[in-house]
């Protein structure tokens, strides 16, 4: 029984694959290469060493968007992993009734690669729930609450901000499920996205972070995206105009 289950969940991540780029999940290890574990990418850094995985990424975002604020990169990267593992879950739970172990320790991250994140599952086993409880511990408390930890370590990020982000990741993965569920005749798929998002957003984790009016959101916080050159306001921005602010604030 336990078997069929694992071959069940593993064609569910294989279905996932057509809901978009956010919610693939590869399995198995990384040919050809050694990537670091999610758990190594949210330890401390090493002042005196090389660039650990988080700082690669960083870098590479900033590269990506051509910012010179280190804790703007931050900040998007932060939310575009959130955005990954928010899809993955919320996918498999409201797609096929349930959802992988997503360890930290399980799943290795390319933080060189670009986006949306690349990540390898290396051992797919089923939880033994897909409710909104099993997804916030597996989600919140296993990698947005040490992430955010391991940040905020290295730029000066306001915890208001990294929860908005965290929020604003888990109600776009829901809302391009609620897109995907009506456009293919699957509405079951659309109402279970949509009723984990309500519940999740309700954590004490992500209370306060924003209001949801049916699959739209609005947060109160801002993502500092705004200062990226070129860049503007977020669809979900609290801001109803870029302000002008000291490039050393912690917005948020």
């Amino acid at each position: 029984m336990v078997l069929l289950h694992l071959v069940d969940l593993d064609s569910c991540l294989t279905a996932l694959h057509r809901l978009g780029g956010f919610y693939v999940l590869r399995t198995g290890e990384v040919p050809g290469r050694r990537l670091p574990t999610l758990a190594q990418a949210y330890g401390p850094r090493r002042p005196d060493g090389p660039d650990d995985a988080l700082t690669a990424r960083i870098h590479r975002v900033a590269g990506a968007l051509r910012t010179p604020e280190a804790r703007v990169a931050a900040s998007v990267a932060q939310q575009g992993l959130a955005a990954r593992l928010w899809s993955v879950a919320l996918g498999s739970a409201a797609l096929c009734g349930a959802v992988p172990d997503l360890a930290p320790r399980l799943l290795r991250w390319d933080p060189l690669g670009s986006a949306p994140d690349d990540l390898w599952l290396t051992e797919v086993r089923p939880l033994p729930a897909a409710d909104a409880a099993a997804m916030a511990q597996l989600v919140l408390h296993g990698h947005l609450q040490p992430l955010a930890a391991a940040l905020r370590s290295r730029h000066p990020l306001a915890p208001g901000l990294l929860r908005g982000n965290a929020a604003s990741a888990l109600a776009g993965a829901a809302r391009e499920l609620d897109r995907w569920g009506r456009r293919h005749g699957r509405t079951d798929v659309a109402a279970r996205a949509g009723s984990l998002a309500r519940e999740l957003l309700a954590d004490p984790l992500l209370a306060g972070t924003g209001t949801l009016t049916g699959t739209a959101f609005r947060r109160r916080s801002c993502c500092l995206y705004y200062r990226v050159p070129g860049g503007g306001l977020c669809g979900d921005c609290c801001l109803v105009r870029p302000p002008r602010s000291s490039p050393r604030a912690s917005s948020g």
